[in-house]
């Protein structure tokens, strides 16, 4: 028996005492009476209780560090002799630590034996779940001082205040980042760099994560399982998506404006009915509703990266959604079907206008002035400062003023000597896209082309 200062640490050791455990069914009959945590054998209590007497009688004889049992000691030993003598069956890893093993071989069977009772969530490990715990309690929590984000451990509050104090800022496109880690991993994008490349198809990527992501399209593994209804899905963020389907229990709040629920009532509110715009580009100062807008407004303004390419055509975009719209132009994917008939369609945007078109699903944007009507927000926004005269888009050399952004950059060139659209049957070079296609109606009618066939040529 163990004593902690005058504190006596008593245990039951009644054979009889079979204490229901959330991981297995294993009789548990020693007690410790001071946080009434059970085990199977009494040399565990013996260990467990050094915890809370602070005693450590196994010493490191090459550091001087102490611990409370003598399998840590064992286990740290193996640091300095760099013994692994433990090995993954699956994949030959080898490992120093019994509980190191364990999590790996949990991360290739996706076993997650720890769940939380309160919301069913499951972990590999437990003191994953004790973390999240602490979401539910709202104890102990470590709140931000330049945000509204609070953490349940210290260590990633330290981390995430590096994004304000900008310790790991991009030099090219001003992305802050929480750790030098996650910066160099930044930095490929802008590098052009793809060190991970698929074995099936050859295709490369940046990040080691996307690789194994994109490695179950050709596996068909579906390693996320929704734990209400067993449905897998690839990635964990479709199961979080999926989990609407079973939220009917989370509260909802109506809109007093447009009647929809949603969980966030404020946070609907700022983005759909208001003009608040708290994020702010440190840049130009221009103001957004959220902050993925920032990142993405910085991207394509800012920074003149465009690190994914076209494999057909060379054509370089700014993000990956661009790309994967363009691709489809070569490929004439239509990923996006109608499920009320056998349409497909390209974009999503193209889908939603024929929901309301032809099946009158969804939600139309009708202006006030002259009841016209639109099927995206953009385009109803533009209408309407038309109709109010606002243009918000200054040109940089002149005093003009435009409704659109595309309105502006069809009229810069007007400024510059720049000539970027070339006819290819001629080499005849001109400012504007239109007056190329003008052009092109007599030229190729000269050569006796046909003006479909002729390709346009950019500079």
């Amino acid at each position: 028996m163990c004593t902690a200062s005058s504190t006596v640490v008593r245990t039951e050791a009644d054979s009889n005492d079979i204490t229901e455990h959330p991981y297995d069914d294993k009789p548990r009959p020693y007690l410790c009476t001071l946080c009434d945590k059970r085990f199977t054998r009494k040399v565990h209590l013996n260990d467990h209780e050094r915890i809370h007497s602070g005693e450590r009688p196994f010493v490191c004889t090459l550091c001087d560090k102490r611990f409370t049992t003598k399998g840590q000691l064992i286990e740290h030993k193996r640091i300095h002799s760099g013994e692994k003598p433990l090995s993954c069956t699956v994949c030959d890893k080898r490992f120093s630590r019994k509980t190191s093993l364990n999590i790996h071989s949990r991360t290739l069977t996706r076993e997650r034996p720890f769940m939380c009772t309160l919301c069913d969530k499951q972990f590999m490990h437990k003191g994953q779940l004790n973390t999240h715990k602490l979401i539910h309690s709202r104890e102990n929590l470590y709140p931000c001082t330049q945000c509204e984000k609070c953490f349940t451990n210290p260590h990633y509050l330290r981390r995430h205040m590096n994004v304000h104090s900008s310790k790991y800022r991009c030099a090219e496109c001003g992305m802050n980042f929480q750790s030098n880690h996650l910066l160099m991993e930044h930095r490929r994008t802008h590098l052009g760099e793809k060190p991970f490349e698929c074995s099936v198809c050859s295709r490369r990527f940046t990040h080691r994560s996307t690789l194994v992501m994109h490695s179950r399209s050709h596996t068909g593994e579906k390693p996320y399982k929704c734990h209400l209804c067993d449905k897998a899905f690839s990635h964990s963020s479709h199961v979080k998506r999926h989990m609407h389907v079973h939220m009917a229990d989370k509260p909802y709040y109506k809109c007093s404006l447009c009647n929809k629920s949603c969980s966030d009532l404020q946070k609907h509110k700022r983005y759909v009915h208001s003009n608040e715009k708290p994020y702010c580009c440190p840049y130009c100062e221009k103001t957004f509703k959220t902050n993925g807008e920032v990142k993405l407004h910085k991207r394509r303004k800012h920074s003149n990266r465009r690190p994914h390419q076209c494999l057909f055509c060379g054509k370089q975009f700014v993000t990956n959604g661009e790309l994967k719209s363009h691709v489809r132009i070569h490929t004439g994917a239509k990923p996006y079907s109608c499920r009320h008939c056998s349409d497909c369609f390209a974009r999503p945007d193209q889908l939603k206008r024929h929901l309301l078109k032809l099946h009158d699903e969804g939600t139309w944007f009708t202006c006030n002035v002259c009841q016209k009507k639109f099927s995206d927000s953009g385009g109803f926004n533009t209408h309407v400062r038309r109709h109010e005269g606002v243009k918000p888009y200054v040109c940089s050399e002149c005093p003009k003023s435009f409704c659109t952004v595309g309105e502006l950059r069809q009229h810069q060139p007007v400024h510059s000597e720049v000539r970027q659209f070339g006819c290819g049957l001629c080499d005849r070079m001109f400012k504007h896209r239109e007056e190329l296609l003008r052009h092109i109606k007599k030229c190729s009618s000269l050569l006796m082309f046909n003006g479909h066939s002729v390709i346009l040529r950019t500079n």
